[in-house]
This record gives C-alpha cells, structure tokens and sequence, in this order.
C-alpha cells in the first residue's frame, strides 16, 4: 500500500499567492513558485509598503535593493527603496554607483532610513545586528516590518533574554545564495520569466495580518524560483551550520586534504589541483544541478563505482563526526557568540591587542597552481572517482544530520546541495576558493577560516590511514546511500529549477569591491 505523506514542512496562509503543495520523500511541503509573471501581484501583497528601507551594504544588500527596486519598477509601484548607512561608510560611493543617492532620498544614515520605512530589511552583518538591533528596533514605525534575511539575530536575542516588539511584524527572507549570485542570476532570467537563487521565508510575528504575503512579495521580487516556508530558529541553525561544512569550510577542507594526498602520492600538481577543485566545481557539481548526487555515482565505470565506494566509505563517518559538533555549536548557540566575539576581536577592543583582519586563503600552493590551470583550461574537466567519493560523503553526512535534526527537504536540498552547486561552486571554479568564500556574509567568512581546518584534519588523520590501511568497504553504508530519500527530493527541486546556469567570470561588478 502507497504511504501517506507526512509534513514536516511549515504549513502557511497567503491571500495573494498561489500555495503548492509538493511531496518530497514522502514528506508533504508547501511552496510558492516565482517568476515575473507574479510580478503583477506585488502590489496586492506590498499594498501597505510605502517605502522600503535596506539597512547595510555586505553581501546581500546590493543585490536585494537593486532586485526589489527593479521589480517594484516592473510592477508598476512607484514605492522607493532606500539604503541606509553608517555616519561616514566607505560603500556610500558603491549605493551611489548603483543609482542611490540622498538627493533622489533613497540614500541616508541607518536610523532616519528606518524610521521612514515600512519594510525595513536589516542586511547588516551578524555583528553589527548583535549591537545594534536595540536601536534599530526601537526607532521602527508601529506596524512595519523588519525583515531578516538570516535568522542569527533570533540566536543573539535568545542568548540576550529579549524579544521582538510586540507591535511590528518579523518576517524572513533568506536566499540560499550568496549575495552577487542572487543579482547576477536574477539579471540573466529577464528574458525567459524569471531564474534566480530559491529562497526560504518565515514569519516569526505577525502584528498586522499581512505578514506572509509581505515576506512573499519580498521573495518573488528577489527573483527566487520557488519559496518554501521554515522558522528563524531553523534557518539560522541549517544556514550557519551549512556555510561551515559542504558549502563553504567543507568543500574548502576536502580540496587541500585531497590535493596534499595526490601529489604525495606522485601525482603532478596540475593534475592534483584538476582532481581536486576543478572534479568539484566542474563535472561533479553539474552533474549534482541537473540530476542530483547519486548521477554522480551511477555515471561512474565499475572501477570508477569500486574507488568512489572506497572514498566514501571511509570519509563519510569522520565527516559525521565535525557535521555534528559544528551543529551542535550552532544549535546551542556556541558559534553565534563567536562569531560576536570575533567582531570585537576585529575592533581591537583589548588594549595591547592589534587589530586582527581574517588572513588570506588562498595563499597556499594548492590555489597558486590553481591560478595556472585556469589559464590553461580546456573546457574538459574529469570528474576523479575518490574525490567524488569524498566530496559526497560529506555532503550526505550533512543532509543526513540535517533530516535528523527535523529540517524540511526543501531546506536540507537547498542549504545542503543546491546553494553549493548552483551558487557557491560557480564562483570557486571562476577564480579559486576566497573568490567563493570572501563574497559572503562576514559570518560565513569566519565560519569556513575556522572549520576548514577541522575537515581537512579529520579526512587527513581518519578517512585517508583508513584507505591505505585497506580497511574493507561498509557495504551498509553503500547501500543506505544509494538509497537515500534525499534523491527523491532532489529530483523534485530538479523540477522546480530554472533553465538557466548561472554565469560567473574572474570579474564581475557586482562582486565584493576588493575582490573585483
């Protein structure tokens, strides 16, 4: 007999917006599907939005602000969106560039900005949330909204003992992408309806009834394909605990782990940095886009399926073993006050003590070979069965402690897979491994310097002895793989997935400014 589906997804009422309901391994789900065709509806959804407030210029403001006023434009809405800034900001002459300025008053000082808006989008870095959310709250209109694009500030506020005022709403909006990914995406959908980055979304406080189709509205401007509800608490512990393992401090990790181990093992440096980064963010990561992550295992010869088996068996439990520490640390709120306290750090707030920028990471020799092999390339990249093998391990790892923690498909396949294929690999494979990690939040940033290391440890010191000691395969586990549920929901967002590939070069404007 068929088995009733089971939600575990997060069940929400909109009046503008057509509700989906998608089956992903079984579990029953609730989504809302993008393109510019809904462009119509935002001013039903947005209609008690007189003016949008984006507080901040990291990763994600730019391309927010410059997405939502272009689909306010396209709607019909003559509804500004304003950018705010600290006293003095040296990206004030960036949200001019882009067509912000004081004289048309969509650009000002963080406080005036904010008691202006009715939708205050608060892109701010962690830290900076983490000091100033008090303020910033307290100068908002009674029944606006604030928006988050990352539930960290629940986090802090948890740890702090507060809450949200009673009187505003409290939505989220978060892409699973980095910043220039959610703008460089959307610019390349104008002409066939829409592609972007998917987005999830919550409501945490609805003080005005309106709250979901506001969140929605927001997401449809982003250009997201399809958005699917969670909770500020869920987000932000999939999201933090993501960016540090498989998207970015993971793949960082298995890259200098991998590439160490095949050239000591005689293998050339241009060869080891092709089967290694470029395997990853080539053929291994196309392939998992368009047609999930066992293609990659059944796309294998049967010497290339005996080698993958090897690598992942005996990397996918070391990989378990820092996938559930770092969970854990942010599940209990360790990682958040670190991430906090490395802010301060950043400040030189200890007398004696200088100040302490995050160091360079691609400096190593792995990313200086890296730099000629893109200049040599060919077009043809392999995909190397160990490397495969590793890469998948740990990406399962994190999908299977993510479905164990009670995180929705939609957010396992997005914060586990999809960000890393269709947003974050891209940018690796244009320009190496800071070109990736340093376009992204502050708090990403840190994550990956940090925990990196911890994966390249455990598969160097576990996972590698284990293959040259000719530990047998964990026939078990090659099973339980292959027959994850994870690919049923995989093929569902396949689906659901735009046509377009995004299209990332070495330079691209919409960049971080140092890195363009």
């Amino acid at each position: 007999p068929a088995v009733a589906a089971v939600s575990k997804g997060v069940d929400f009422d909109t009046k503008v917006f057509e509700k989906e309901k998608v089956v992903m391994a079984g579990d029953e789900e609730f989504i809302v599907r993008g393109g510019r065709d809904k462009f119509a509806l935002l001013p039903e959804a947005l209609k008690n939005i007189k003016k949008v407030g984006v507080i901040g210029w990291g990763s994600q403001a730019p391309s927010q602000a410059c997405n939502f006023r272009d689909s306010l434009a396209e709607a019909g809405m003559d509804v500004p969106v304003a950018i705010g800034l600290r006293e003095g900001s040296a990206s004030r002459a960036d949200a001019e560039r882009l067509g912000f300025t004081e004289e048309a008053g969509t650009l000002g000082n963080v406080i005036d900005v904010v008691k202006d808006s009715d939708l205050v989008l608060l892109l701010i870095s962690d830290a900076a949330q983490a000091s100033l959310y008090p303020e910033i709250m307290e100068a908002m209109k009674p029944g606006a909204t604030l928006g988050l694009s990352h539930g960290f500030l629940l986090g802090v506020m948890q740890s702090d003992g507060t809450d949200f005022r009673k009187d505003i709403n409290v939505v989220l909006v978060a892409p699973k992408g980095m910043g220039p990914s959610v703008r460089k995406l959307y610019e390349q959908g104008k002409e066939v309806n829409g592609a972007g980055i998917n987005a999830s979304f919550a409501v945490h406080q609805d003080a005005t009834g309106d709250a979901t189709d506001v969140a929605l509205g927001w997401s449809i401007a982003l250009g997201s394909p399809f958005s699917f509800a969670t909770t500020l608490e869920s987000e932000f512990k999939s999201d933090i605990f993501g960016e540090r393992m498989i998207l970015l401090g993971g793949v960082h990790g298995i890259i200098e782990s991998l590439f160490r181990r095949y050239t000591a093992n005689g293998m050339s440096d241009e060869d080891a940095f092709k089967n290694t980064a470029e395997s990853i963010t080539g053929n291994i990561s196309r392939q998992i886009s368009k047609e999930g992550i066992k293609s990659v295992y059944d796309s294998l010869d049967e010497e290339g399926k005996k080698e993958f088996e090897i690598a992942y068996s005996a990397a996918y439990v070391p990989a378990m073993d820092i996938v559930m520490e770092c969970y854990e640390d942010v599940e209990s709120t360790n990682e958040i006050k670190s991430v906090v306290q490395s802010g301060n750090r950043f400040k030189a707030s200890t007398p004696g003590i200088p100040d302490l920028p995050m160091g360079v990471i691609d400096g190593t020799h792995v990313w200086k070979v890296g730099a000629k092999v893109r200049e040599e390339r060919d077009g043809n990249f392999a995909c190397h069965p160990f490397t495969a093998g590793v890469y998948c391990a740990l990406m399962m790892a994190q999908i299977d402690c993510l479905v164990a923690k009670g995180h929705s498909y939609s957010e396992v396949c997005n914060e586990s897979v999809i960000e890393a294929t269709d947003s974050l690999n891209p940018y690796m494979h244009a320009r190496g491994v800071s070109f990736m990690v340093d376009n992204c939040s502050t708090t990403a940033r840190l994550g990956s310097r940090k925990w990196a290391p911890r994966i390249d440890y455990n598969l160097t010191q576990q996972a590698y002895t284990a293959v040259d000691a000719g530990v047998p395969v964990d026939e078990a586990l090659i099973e339980k793989f292959k027959n994850n549920p994870v690919h049923d929901a995989l093929a569902v967002c396949g689906e659901l997935r735009p046509s377009v590939d995004i299209s990332v070069t070495a330079f691209n404007d919409e960049v971080r400014k140092e890195l363009r």
